[in-house]
């Protein structure tokens, strides 16, 4: 039988009781609306239904990588901003994804490639990249925009964030909030320390999505960065530069409500 016969639904799910619970009622829905849930990750499924905390999203679009599958979250954890739907109202959910009441959302990634002295690597986030010191040292880094010298900055680290990622550790280090459809990207500095041979900028700059944000650790600090993606810490030695951009890839996600950005907003944050 070929794919167009077949709705196929992957859900990935934590593994604490909740979403175990919840992921086997919403299996024994979809099932009786007709729909095929995967036993494993199905590249030919329409949707992905993630089951967890916004930690859980993040892990599941990595996991996979970034694939073109849409996603849809059901919140079993905390904050869930990602995850929005309630377990509650998962029939709700099925009623609307069958009667094709939603809008599919395009969510920007951020890109880092990394140089050092023999390769390039690339990373992606959702939320954000950050780079810091290792074992919480002080680092010295020159920051550069559209090539253009910015800051020798010293301090924690800085933050480069997504818009979706804006409301996560960037807003928790004194960030600005950014709309998600918005193609910018943000850099935000931790804990900034100004003196006689450091200017630093004390807060966020928002930088157009079209241009390049450049960052190179002072010579006798390349081997002490580390590189946070979306809060997993990778090492790399020799660094000697990484730039960030946007990237044309993209992952996507279900939205029922147009107003539940500024709904989430105000109650997980006010």
């Amino acid at each position: 039988m070929s794919k167009e016969e077949f709705r196929i639904i992957n859900i990935i799910s934590n593994y604490d009781l909740e979403s175990k619970n919840t992921t086997e009622l919403l299996i024994k829905k979809l099932e009786n609306k007709g729909f095929i849930v995967s036993d494993k990750f199905n590249e030919n499924a329409e949707l992905n239904i993630c089951i967890g905390g916004d930690g859980a999203f993040l892990r599941a679009v990595h996991k996979h990588s970034f694939t073109p599958i849409p996603f849809v979250g059901i919140n079993t954890g905390h904050l869930g901003f990602f995850q929005e739907i309630l377990p509650e109202n998962i029939d709700i959910f099925i009623e609307k994804y069958i009667n094709n009441d939603y809008i599919v959302e395009k969510i920007f990634l951020v890109q880092a490639n990394i140089y050092t002295k023999n390769r390039q690597l690339q990373l992606y986030g959702v939320n954000e990249i950050v780079v810091k010191g290792i074992k919480s040292k002080v680092v010295h880094l020159e920051i550069f925009v559209d090539g253009n010298h910015l800051e020798n900055f010293c301090g924690d680290g800085m933050i480069i964030s997504t818009p979706v990622g804006s409301t996560a550790y960037n807003f928790s280090s004194g960030g600005s909030i950014i709309y998600p459809s918005l193609n910018t990207l943000q850099m935000t500095p931790l804990s900034p320390i100004s003196s006689k041979a450091y200017r630093s900028l004390p807060n966020s700059a928002i930088i157009p999505g079209d241009l390049k944000i450049t960052i190179k650790p002072e010579y006798r600090y390349e081997n002490s960065i580390l590189i946070i993606v979306d809060g997993v810490e990778h090492k790399y030695d020799n660094i000697t530069k990484i730039d960030f951009t946007i990237p044309d890839r993209t992952i996507s996600r279900l939205n029922f409500d147009k107003d539940m950005y500024w709904n989430n907003l105000k109650s997980k944050f006010l």
